[in-house]
C-alpha cells in the first residue's frame, strides 16, 4: 500500500514560461516523457503578454529526475523560464464542473453541501445539477468524494495553476 505522505511529496507543480510558437507544447512534453514521466494535469494559456504562454505541468514521480526534466527544459530555445513551485512559494487553483443526479430526496443536502465547500450551481435541470468548484486540488478532491454519493453523471477539471507569491515571477 502507497503512503499517503509519500505520494503527496512525489506530487510536482512546474510552471513554463514559453515563445506562443507552433510546437512548444510538443516539445516540452518529449522533455517529460524520455525521462519516464508521465503528467497528470496540463494547463496552457496565453501570458499577459500575447507572444508568450503560460503552462502549468502536475506530474508525479522522483524529485531528481525532475530536476533534470526542468534543467533541459530550460535548455529549449522557446522556453523563457521553468521551475517547481510547492505550496509555500506559490498559489495554487483548479477549477471543477460536477454534474450531479439531483432527486427531491437529494436537494436540500446538495445545497447544503454546495454552501459548506463555496460552491456554486451554474445549470440545473428537473433531474441533474451541474456544479461549479474552484479551489485547491485537496478541497476539490473532498468535494468529488462527497459528491459521489449523490451520483456523478459527469465531471470535468481544468487542472491545477500556480502563480509565485509575493513579487516573484512564477
Amino acid at each position: 500500500m502507497v503512503n499517503q505522505e509519500d505520494h503527496k511529496k512525489n506530487i510536482h507543480t512546474i510552471s513554463l514560461f514559453v515563445s506562443n510558437k507552433p510546437g512548444v507544447l510538443v516539445r516540452i512534453a518529449l522533455v517529460f516523457s524520455r525521462r519516464g514521466y508521465n503528467i497528470d494535469s496540463l494547463v496552457v494559456s496565453p501570458a499577459f503578454d500575447a507572444r508568450f504562454s503560460r503552462m502549468t505541468v502536475t506530474a508525479q514521480g522522483d524529485p531528481e529526475i525532475l530536476d533534470q526534466i526542468i534543467k533541459q527544459a530550460a535548455k529549449l530555445v522557446d522556453v523563457i523560464h521553468v521551475g517547481e513551485h510547492t505550496d509555500e512559494d506559490a498559489v495554487h487553483c483548479e477549477l471543477a464542473l460536477i454534474k450531479v443526479k439531483s432527486t427531491s430526496s437529494n436537494k436540500v443536502i446538495l445545497n447544503k453541501l454546495i454552501k459548506k465547500y463555496h460552491a456554486r450551481v451554474i445549470d440545473s435541470g428537473k433531474d441533474y445539477i451541474v456544479i461549479e468548484k474552484a479551489g485547491i486540488t485537496a478541497k476539490l478532491n473532498e468535494f468529488e468524494l462527497l459528491l459521489k454519493k449523490y451520483t456523478v453523471l459527469e465531471m470535468v477539471r481544468s487542472g491545477k495553476i500556480v502563480m509565485a507569491k509575493g513579487r516573484d515571477q512564477t
